[in-house]
């Protein structure tokens, strides 16, 4: 049994870096995404940070990560997660506006805050 997102995520798309906690279930992913859609805010950017920890690495795909990110700025609209950026931008140029966006917003709030 998992007792977190990353746990969860870890037996389902497996880790390059560490091996899955034991378990006992099967799994699919409609349930893993309905355990992600309702995560703790502070739990979901965790995941792709143990899991893909280099960012173009690791075996998490790129939609669940990239979910996982706008779900946080869904809850968190004036805390951008610079990954999230970092993310959108690997997916080619369709997507750099809206990284640059992030990026810019993550920038001025981290000025304010100082």
């Amino acid at each position: 049994m998992h007792t977190t997102l990353t746990e969860h995520a870890r037996c389902l798309f497996r880790d390059e870096y560490r091996a899955a906690p034991p378990c006992d279930r099967g799994h699919d992913e409609a349930h893993f995404l309905e355990e992600l859609t309702f995560a703790d805010a502070e739990a979901i950017p965790d995941m792709p940070r143990q899991l893909s920890p280099h960012l173009v690495d690791g075996y998490l795909p790129v939609r669940i990560r990239d979910l996982g990110y706008r779900l946080v700025l869904l809850r968190r609209p004036d805390e951008p997660v610079r990954e999230a950026a970092d993310s959108l931008h690997l997916h080619g140029p369709d997507r750099d506006d809206l990284a640059a966006g992030l990026r810019q917003r993550a920038g001025a709030l981290h000025a304010a805050a100082r």
